[in-house]
């Protein structure tokens, strides 16, 4: 039936299970004790280690066992390390033992992880010795003192010290599906990155219902390339091949090389990542000669994808190609193609909602529902709905609505179909290859540095990367701008993905009537070759 106005629901299946993390593992266990559930997915073959279903289930128990020798039922626990096995086992042991991880970004430099250990109010950090020259180890033993409610870090090269302190009888507690399990931080207008509240609940039923519509099937084998630190990676991957008792290979990192060569070697179903990263893959020079006739379903998100390379990954990998839509607050997916749209819908939409999920595109002036076609906020509610942000009730109050409505902060159209296209954003944000930045933060950091008097920092459209951080800076009355002397600066203070790459001075910005910067005419000035970079 066709819709006049725009508010509609998802399908009612498959069903929303009323269960835990936990039940799910035991489930597994009960149903393929023998199947191989995890693989480390390191560049040497011969390292790889695995574990079936019974000797994962069994791991995070002792994980979880000992996690309760050391901290109390509803204790946030960070986890600050690449993709490795040990991260999905501390994810499962957390949810065992009625704690919560806190996923920290293994690029992040010490004010970022400070910032996210002491607002979580973290007891305890798994951490690696380093991992891409980030000296994490130290950087931890050096910001420990101003976490006070840190009490403990647990080296992850000494997991099997940690799993022995764990009483083998200790009885694990009750946890209850709606009870929090992950704390994932993800920046917000005000500059200072909130942690969105994930409950049990919302991440495994919306990991099943995404790889149901992605088309993988029980059993299958699925190489988890996305950051665990991402719900992509932890949720959508590790908790969608629970619900559906597939074989998870953990890709180390995004190395195209390598995941081609897991994806051929373990026969891999499905290929997932943010456009530069399926990219990255079909333009590496093993991809002419990879065996890649398994996958069953290609996956994408975080940007829309132009028609031609839609029409090219399906030829070349030959496989259906869908795309997602959804932020860490939705646990994470709101709306999602499937592999039987049109090229057109693919690549100009974001499908129809998940099931169990409504939506409303409404007027953000009146917060009621448009009509068919007409631009306003894409809000939605439901199941999937975090609790909030921790800690934070005026900024939960800001996004959740006393009716329960999410508001994302998109703008967006939906036609008769109830298919949704993302027109803009209500906020600034910038999304570099899948990546979500936040200006507030970086032109923050910038203003406290003396040479800058005055900043806006803006997405510059990118060919690779969908867009760019670029800074437009106006320089303190007396002083030069340094670009590399900034870069620097910034460096020190933040994640590399989030560090500015082109820089322009500026005399004069220009401003609306009561006086904010208008990014958009910088941007377009840009685009029609009116700056020029320092």
């Amino acid at each position: 039936m066709a819709l006049t106005i725009s508010h509609t629901t998802g399908q009612d299946t498959p069903t929303v299970r009323d269960l835990t993390i936990g039940d799910l593992l035991r489930e597994a266990v009960a149903e393929t004790p023998d199947r191989i559930a995890l693989i480390e997915g390191i560049p040497d073959p011969g390292g790889r280690r695995q574990w079936t279903f019974t000797e994962m289930l069994a791991e995070a128990e002792q994980c979880a066992r000992a996690l309760l020798a050391r901290f109390e039922k509803g204790d946030r626990i960070a986890c600050w390390a690449h993709n490795i096995p040990e991260w999905v086992l501390l994810e499962y042991g957390c949810a065992l033992a009625g704690m919560v991880i806190v996923t920290v970004n293994p690029g992040y430099r010490a004010d970022e992880v400070q910032y996210v250990l002491t607002q979580s109010r973290t007891a305890g950090l798994f951490v690696v010795p380093d991992f891409r020259g980030n000296p994490m180890l130290s950087v931890a033993e050096e910001i420990h003192p101003n976490c006070p409610e840190l009490h403990e870090i647990i080296r992850f090269d000494q997991w099997a010290e940690f799993l022995a302190t764990g009483e083998p009888d200790a009885e694990l507690p009750k946890v209850d599906p709606g009870d929090p399990v992950m704390l994932q931080y993800t920046s917000g207008t005000t500059g200072f990155p909130k942690g969105a509240f994930l409950h049990h609940r919302g991440l495994h039923n919306n990991a099943h219902h995404f790889l149901d519509r992605m088309g993988i099937v029980n059993g299958a084998v699925y190489v988890n390339t996305m950051p665990l630190f991402h719900t992509a990676g932890s949720a959508m991957g590790v908790l969608g091949c629970l619900a559906h008792k597939n074989t998870m290979v953990v890709a180390e990192a995004f190395e195209p090389a390598l995941v081609l060569e897991l994806i051929e070697t373990y026969k891999s179903s499905g290929m997932v990542g943010v456009p530069t990263m399926l990219i990255a893959m079909i333009e590496h020079p093993a991809f002419a000669t990879a065996d890649l006739s398994s996958i069953e379903g290609i996956c994408s998100g975080g940007s829309l994808v132009p028609e031609q390379l839609v029409r090219r990954f399906e030829a070349e990998i030959g496989a259906p190609f869908t795309i997602v839509y959804g932020q860490t607050e939705c646990s994470p997916v709101a709306s999602m193609t499937r592999p039987t749209d049109t090229i057109e819908d693919k690549s100009g939409t974001i499908g129809q909602l998940m099931p169990h999920v409504e939506a409303r595109i409404v007027d953000p002036e009146t917060n009621q529902p448009v009509p068919i076609g007409a631009v306003g906020e894409f809000v939605t509610r439901g199941y999937h709905v975090m609790h909030g942000y921790f800690e934070m009730p005026e900024q939960t109050a800001e996004t959740i609505d006393a009716d329960g409505w999410l508001h994302t902060g998109d703008l967006a159209a939906m036609d008769e179909r109830g298919y949704v296209t993302i027109e803009g954003r209500l906020k600034d944000m910038i999304i570099r290859g899948g990546e979500n930045i936040y200006p507030k933060e970086l032109e923050e950091l910038l203003f406290a540095h003396d040479t800058v008097g005055e900043v806006a920092v803006v997405g510059l459209p990118d060919e690779k990367w969908g867009e760019i951080v670029a800074a437009f800076v106006r320089p303190t009355p007396g002083y030069d701008i340094d670009k590399n002397e900034l870069f620097a600066y910034m460096r020190e203070h933040l994640a590399s993905h989030k560090t500015p790459r082109q820089w322009f001075e500026v005399k004069e910005f220009p401003l609306t009537g009561s006086g904010k910067i208008q990014k958009f005419k910088l941007r377009d000035q840009w685009v029609n070759g009116e700056w020029h970079e320092l």
